[in-house]
């Protein structure tokens, strides 16, 4: 397993990675060229752009990182019966 995932040709170190966007940038500008990009936010500012294929694969890539530790299932709190 390696710390790096391939993000827009380059090699994202994982444990840079801040936040992943949900959702494609759409800002409506007609000169912008990252419609229907996922914004990656990276420490520092700084921002790579990835296609929904590339940032599917980081997230998969951060999970597999941190141990596997996807998102914890909802229990149901039995205290109030």
């Amino acid at each position: 397993m390696s710390v790096f995932c391939i993000v827009d040709d380059k090699h994202v170190p994982l444990y840079r990675v801040v936040w992943v966007a949900a959702t494609p940038h759409f800002c409506g500008s007609d000169s912008c060229q990252r419609e229907g990009f996922y914004e990656i936010r990276l420490e520092q500012g700084e921002v790579v752009w990835a296609s929904h294929k590339e940032r599917d694969q980081l997230l998969e890539a951060l999970e597999d990182w941190a141990g596997g530790a996807g998102p914890a299932d909802e229990e149901e709190d039995e205290s109030w019966h």
